[in-house]
């Protein structure tokens, strides 16, 4: 019924997933992806050679090679499968008619379990990081259906895998089985967390660095494939920004929300008030109620800099997007908002001005400026200068759907922005979501400082991003559920055809 399917460099040993697969009478065969290094096959199993577990010429010929009704494939090494797990798949598979499946698992540290729920899959889910475990149950039959509807996987080298569980979900579910079915032996408790925070780190910004390029060339021509075929794909045919009647205190308003950074808000601010312009400014804080000394460090700067205008909320509730809310809504607030964290520094004192003639000239309601990712010391660490070279107008508000963020720093034209207020959400998430919407219709600018005049950077202060992040990731894919449904329908009423 099930023909396992396991990456060479998982095969070893004696206790490994193979051996196990082998005992389970639901397992009629037990292939080994064999790139053609040699491999210790244990007895029973089948090398199966290929050019690498997620192209696509390997899925290709797996597909036409398979003949059981399920193939269970492996991501992780390491691994203690229920013995149990293959009946629970098939049982989930047969009455959710899904396309694939993937369940739970759970983490082994020295002698404690470690509990690792998974999210469900949703039309939006189109980030080709999604986490299914180690392992998952694809339908034979979903999969040769859906090749057959929309043509064999291209001949990708790393997005093979990628394309085919997008075309797969075009016309059948993905599904989530919320049961811990396997258990991933790690390392100590230290070790791990370095190594998800490296992981996490690099993930982050794997989009931008210029060493996974042809990586992303292929990630981003899938998820093209996809939108196109779901008809949620954009056109590059952007609407122009009208022109605000409303009369605004200064032209532009650096925002920075801010709670217990005390090491590193004034250096912060000094960087935004040394701004040189040919316009009118003013640096917008909103102090979410520190605890430390942010707040009298911020109140000794205001009064020494009528720049500076520090918000106190009455709320107590607010999050980053709330706070820029205070801020954008304020009667302080420039034609233009743009960001600055309280953890980073504008490099040079012509970012401002860049960022705003962006704005001004390209028709634009929002651009994303470069920025170089360095350590406490500002000493500069890989990938270096993220100056977005791959977005560009027929596929960065497609791209986008797939990729984690769009960037820093971010600016703005306060009149569409007060238009659809931020989210009560943080790290980015409500900034995410108001691209996504603006992308829809307007043109989003990036400034690039190494091929543009018009460029603005910024100095990131933080080495990793939040746990947050992988938190957050439910309501980002609900984001661009959401989002896509909404292109699908635009798209459908302009009577534009995938």
């Amino acid at each position: 019924m099930i023909t396992a399917v396991i990456p060479g460099n998982l095969a070893r040993g004696r206790g490994g997933p193979a051996n196990c697969f082998l005992k389970n009478p639901s397992i009629r065969r037990v292939l080994v992806l064999d790139p053609g290094n040699g491999l210790f096959l244990p007895s029973g199993c089948e090398a199966f050679r290929c050019d690498g577990p997620v192209s696509g010429r390997t899925w290709n010929a797996l597909l036409s090679d398979v003949s059981t009704r399920y193939i269970l494939y492996l991501f992780r090494a390491d691994i203690w499968i229920d013995p149990h797990a293959s009946e629970r798949l098939i049982a989930a598979a047969a009455a959710t008619r899904a396309g694939m499946v993937y369940a739970d698992y759970a983490e082994s540290i020295g002698k404690s379990l470690r509990e690792h729920p998974l999210n469900d899959y949703q039309t939006g889910s189109i980030r080709d990081r999604f986490d299914f475990g180690p392992m998952i149950l694809i339908s034979t039959a979903a999969a040769r259906r859906a090749l057959r509807k929309y043509g064999e996987i291209p001949p990708f080298r790393w997005a093979g895998w990628y394309d085919l569980r997008l075309k797969i979900s075009t016309d059948r579910r993905l599904f989530h089985l919320p049961e811990r079915l396997s258990v991933v032996k790690k390392s100590s408790e230290k070790q791990d967390a370095m190594q998800v925070h490296s992981r996490a780190r690099e993930r982050h910004f794997d989009y931008v660095d210029p060493r996974n390029r042809l990586f992303q060339q292929e990630m981003e021509e899938a998820a093209t494939l996809h939108l196109k075929r779901i008809g949620a794909w954009l056109r590059p045919s952007f609407r122009n920004v009208p022109v605000s009647d409303r009369i605004f205190p200064v032209e532009a308003s650096v925002v920075m929300p801010v709670r217990n950074r005390a090491r590193t808000v004034a250096d912060a601010v000094g960087s935004a008030l040394a701004q040189r312009t040919d316009f009118p400014f003013n640096v917008i804080v909103v102090d979410n109620h520190s605890t430390d000394r942010t707040t009298v460090i911020l109140a000794n700067l205001a009064d020494r800099h009528p720049a500076l205008k520090h918000i106190l909320p009455k709320r107590r509730d607010l999050s980053i997007g709330g706070c820029w809310n205070e801020a954008v809504f304020s009667k302080e607030c420039g034609r233009y908002a743009v960001q600055l964290d309280s953890d980073d520094l504008y490099r040079g004192d012509t970012v401002l001005q860049r960022l705003v003639d962006s704005l001004r000239g390209e028709n634009c309601p929002m651009v994303v400026g470069s920025y170089t990712i360095v350590d406490e010391n500002l000493k500069e660490i890989p990938p270096g200068l993220i100056d977005h070279r791959k977005w560009t107008d027929e596929t960065g508000g497609n791209n986008a759907l797939r990729i984690n963020g769009l960037g820093a720093p971010r600016a703005f034209d306060t009149a569409i922005l007060r238009r659809d207020p931020f989210s009560h959400v943080g790290y980015g998430e409500g900034i995410m979501r108001i691209a996504l919407r603006l992308a829809r219709e307007y043109r989003i600018g990036p400034t690039r400082a190494s091929t543009s005049a018009g460029a603005g950077r910024a100095i990131r202060m933080q080495n990793f991003p939040s746990n947050r992040q992988t938190e957050m990731m439910p309501y980002k894919d609900r984001i661009r559920t959401m989002e896509i449904r909404a292109r699908r329908k635009m798209n459908r009423a302009a009577g534009w055809k995938s």
